[in-house]
């Protein structure tokens, strides 16, 4: 499938890995929806980067909020072809700690709710508006989801629990939503990003972040944001990749801590 006057949503699109594949589906001729939460960095994109790039207010995890901001997709544009799925948060806390006790329950379940069935909403959804095109492909090719997942959904660490749980959610409902689909002309794929260089790392000290660098086999460095976005342009790009889940990690192998 072609990028150029294709319809793409991506959620979490304002900033970091999303931001990333916002510019590049753009500069490719793709047209562009961003469902995210932040108005000012949502808005301002899509200012920048002109009428063929919209923002929506959009809670993933929400069945009402996803539906309205397909519907305007459809509206703005007449069609979804392209749905990337990056919106997550991050956790941290151990199943059971010595001072603070057990892992407070509704904090997995939030962690959950948005990265896997955040992931998974949104989805389900972006299928059924795609069932709706016309073949794009001689293959009958009429829509591609991409969802994102992490290393910690195989080799979570210390404290990860509750992110490891819902990333490894999405790495396994990968293949079983490419079979769902593959009678509709869909194809499903997750990318499995490793340490992939954000402004969360810029503050770090550098003892540290020079250890993480190290901890990749090779570039020792961490990953862009930009690299995690042509392997979105290339899943979009090659129509025999589907069911897969793509390591996009520098051959790291994540250690206990």
């Amino acid at each position: 499938m072609e990028l150029k006057d294709k319809i793409a949503i991506v959620t979490g699109g304002a900033s970091g890995l999303g931001e990333a594949t916002v510019r590049r589906y753009a500069a490719h001729g793709a047209k562009v929806a961003i469902f995210d939460l932040n108005d000012e960095r949502g808005n301002a994109l899509a200012e920048e980067l002109g009428d063929h790039v919209i923002y929506l207010n959009v809670n993933v995890a929400n069945e009402e909020s996803v539906q309205a901001a397909i519907a305007q997709t459809e509206d703005s544009f007449g069609a979804v072809h392209i749905c990337n799925n990056f919106a997550g948060i991050g956790w941290a806390a151990k199943t059971y700690h010595p001072k603070n006790g057990p892992h407070v329950l509704d904090d997995f379940k939030k962690v959950i709710d948005v990265n896997l069935v955040g992931t998974f909403n949104v989805s389900r959804l972006a299928a059924e508006s795609m069932m709706k095109n016309e073949p794009v492909t001689e293959d009958g090719q009429r829509g591609v989801i991409m969802n994102t997942a992490s290393v910690a959904g195989y080799e979570g660490q210390i404290g990860q629990v509750a992110y490891s749980a819902s990333k490894g959610g999405v790495i396994g409902m990968t293949i079983v939503i490419a079979r769902d689909l593959a009678d509709l002309g869909i194809r499903c794929n997750t990318i499995v990003p490793g340490l992939i260089h954000t402004p969360l790392f810029d503050n770090l000290p550098e003892n540290i972040f020079q250890a993480l660098e190290n901890s990749v086999l090779f570039p020792k460095r961490l990953g862009t944001a930009d690299e995690i976005a042509k392997t979105a342009q290339y899943i979009v790009e090659n129509d025999y990749v589907n069911g897969e889940c793509i390591r996009m990690d520098g051959g790291i192998r994540m250690t206990p801590r």
